[in-house]
Formats: C-alpha cells, sequence, structure tokens
C-alpha cells in the first residue's frame, strides 16, 4: 500500500486534524520487554537527518517506520525498541523537528497544530506541552510528542508560534486544548 500523507495541515479543520493524530497507529513498544540491547549505529541531527554508520537514510518510508519504535528514557538517552532488542541511538537535539504550525479556534477553544517532519501531526495540549529552553540570546521551543520524545520546532515554526503569540497578547504565552505557554526560557 502506497503511503499518502496527510493533506497540509492549512486545508485541515481541527476535527480533521484531530481524526489524523488518531489514525496513527504506533507499534506497541511500551509493551514491549526486549532482552538483547546493542547499538544502532543511527545518529538523528539536529536538523532531522537520520544517519546509519555515518550515511544518511534517504527513504523516507524507513525514517518513519524507524521513528515509530523510538523512546526515550528518563535518563533523556534514546533507544530504538522491538520486542527483541533495544538498540541505542544518538539524538543530536531532538527526535523530531517541528515543520509547521496552524492554528485553530473551533467551540470556543483553540489548538495548535504542528506538523513534523515525519509527517506526524500532534496538537499541543496537556499530553504534548510546549516547552521553551536556552536563553534570551539563543532560545530554543519544544513541543513533547510521546514517550518522552521532542521535537525541536524550527525557524520557521518557530516564527509562526511567535506571530500567533504576539497578536494574542504581548506576554509571549500561547494556548492550546485549554493550556498555556510560556515561549519565553
Amino acid at each position: 500500500m502506497p503511503y499518502e500523507p496527510p493533506p497540509h495541515l492549512a486545508s485541515l479543520t481541527l476535527s480533521q486534524i484531530a481524526e489524523q493524530v488518531q489514525a496513527r497507529k504506533l507499534p506497541p513498544v511500551d509493551n514491549w520487554a526486549p532482552q538483547k540491547e546493542g547499538d544502532s549505529g543511527m545518529r538523528i541531527a539536529a536538523d532531522g537527518t537520520w544517519f546509519h554508520d555515518g550515511s544518511p537514510i534517504t527513504r523516507e518510508a524507513m525514517v518513519r517506520a524507524f521513528s515509530g519504535l523510538l523512546i526515550r528514557d528518563e535518563s533523556g538517552a534514546h533507544f530504538l525498541v522491538s520486542p527483541f532488542e533495544k538498540l541505542s541511538i544518538e539524538v543530536e537535539d531532538a527526535a523530531f523537528v517541528a515543520t509547521d504550525m496552524a492554528v485553530r479556534d473551533e467551540d470556543d477553544r483553540t489548538a495548535l497544530a504542528f506538523r513534523l517532519n515525519t509527517d506526524e501531526l500532534v496538537i499541543a495540549g496537556p499530553d504534548h506541552p510546549i516547552a521553551a529552553r536556552g536563553d534570551a540570546e539563543t532560545p530554543a521551543l519544544y513541543l513533547g510528542v510521546r514517550r518522552g520524545l521532542e521535537a525541536r520546532l524550527n525557524r520557521s515554526t518557530y516564527q509562526q508560534l511567535a506571530e500567533h503569540a504576539l497578536a494574542t497578547g504581548d506576554d509571549w504565552t500561547v494556548s492550546s486544548a485549554g493550556e498555556s505557554f510560556r515561549l519565553k526560557p
């Protein structure tokens, strides 16, 4: 079955975005207890490029498949998990990159939806918080994705979110799905 990416965020309503989020089927990695551990020989660069043994992985379908197997433990280490193996993977910054954002106001609620570099859609809220890190000179914004994993907002998505924050007030705070998030570190 050929892969069909979700439609562009700009063309989706909040209900359609929520349907896309629910339709994503992820492997039940939380239920797996692999006995073998090792190193995957893989790395995710700060720009979201995946590498194996120093060479970029150019097949987007492989990256999407591997991304569903990612976890991050309490110490911040990242792993690819299968029912049989738990393999470490080096992550330079965040496992994902948020590449687009849309603001939706429906039924007296605001939601901020993000597209990741793996075509996954995430709605910011209690289960997917936005966190500001760094300092005033080099701020960075991150979106909680799942299983301790995060997406760093790329420059254009950061700008989209900053413009939204300025349009709604001057305190650098945004709201989504009933939660408020401060955008200054």
